[in-house]
């Protein structure tokens, strides 16, 4: 049951937090309309519709209604954001306005491979050296992880981590009557820890693990974990370092539409191989075109403004066949404002 003066604390939280990152994006326009299109600007996590096809403030209450209708039905507890102490988001805000007019120079000379180099080649997969949203130090500098959660709020205007918990629920079903302490799960590409820290703040007794490229990623993922415990290892989604049928769970948020079609199939048989039988996959990542009446427009249009080049691609994959073609069976797929999330069962 969740009481009156929560539920105007939760919506009140919210409300400020979509005026801050929105206000943030509308600050940054006239930089993010400057420069050139190139064949390589692709989109990612993108802004939500601003125009007048769209009804965005009604989107964005349905989800945050669907949030907290989540908290009320007992699926994990109230949120807390984290966003930091005032002192840390102000400082945060001049650090992303800090880095913004350096990304519009990448973009206006189409500069989204500046990380690269021979040496690093070596270390990571070629479509990791890039500097995805045209950010400066791609994904792997200490200040692009710490900038990273700021920025990826502000392009989806403070719904990315509502979007992020709507992940915890198929958890919260996998688990109910179960005791959490004999389950293991498995988050790929956790980046900084965001939906790890909302896992243990639901289920403190689940054995968590995460896994990134980035080691700057996993830095900022412990920092954001503390004080809870979990286990956090560098390495590739094509190529999980665990044995086989090793977790009863494995989540995978946003990765997809950053890696080329062949990598997406082999990251999918991973998730097969890691699974024990009768586990759960549950995925998310953008909307794909048809998922919704009057987006596809929208995301098409998203290239304009973002390095990602492989999105277009993503796009127009067929995931539920991906998904059947590794052995895994989708059970359910819904949409939440700009994501959709996939159910799949290792039979």
């Amino acid at each position: 049951m969740i009481s009156p003066l929560d539920r105007w604390s939760f919506f009140t939280r919210q409300g400020l937090r979509v005026a801050w990152y929105m206000g943030h994006y509308f600050a940054t326009q006239d930089f993010r309309q400057a420069g050139r299109e190139t064949p390589q600007s692709h989109p990612d996590k993108s802004p939500p519709p601003r125009s007048n096809s769209f009804d965005l403030f009604g989107e964005l209450a349905a989800l945050f209604r669907r949030d907290l209708d989540n908290v009320a039905q007992g699926l994990y507890p109230l949120p807390r954001d984290h966003d930091g102490s005032l002192a840390e988001v102000l400082s945060l805000s001049r650090a992303f306005f800090a880095d913004v007019p350096l990304a519009a120079e990448r973009k206006n000379a189409g500069a989204g491979r500046e990380i690269y180099d021979p040496g690093l080649a070596r270390e990571f997969p070629d479509y990791f050296l890039q500097n995805f949203h045209y950010q400066t130090g791609g994904y792997l500098t200490d200040e692009s992880a710490r900038l990273y959660d700021t920025q990826v709020e502000v392009l989806f205007s403070g719904t990315a981590n509502a979007m992020r918990r709507q992940c915890i629920v198929p958890v919260a079903q996998f688990l109910r009557g179960r005791d959490q302490r004999n389950f293991s799960l498995l988050d790929v590409a956790c980046g900084t820890g965001r939906f790890l820290r909302f896992l243990k703040e639901a289920f403190p007794r689940l054995a968590l693990t995460g896994l990134d490229l980035s080691q700057p990623y996993l830095d900022e993922a412990g920092r954001h974990l503390a004080p809870y415990a979990a286990v956090l290892e560098k390495g590739q989604a094509e190529a999980l370092p665990f044995p086989s049928s090793s977790f009863d769970l494995v989540t995978s948020i946003y990765l997809f539409h950053e890696v080329p079609r062949e990598v997406r199939r082999r990251i999918a048989a991973e998730f097969l191989r890691v699974l024990k039988p009768g586990g759960r996959l549950i995925f998310m990542d953008s909307l794909q075109l048809g998922d919704r009446t009057g987006f596809d427009g929208l995301l098409e249009a998203f290239p304009r403004n973002f390095h990602e080049p492989y999105f277009g691609d993503y796009l127009r994959d067929d995931l539920r066949a991906v998904f059947s073609q590794a052995g895994l069976r989708p059970a359910s797929v819904e949409t939440f404002f700009l994501s959709k999330r996939i159910v799949c069962e290792k039979l």
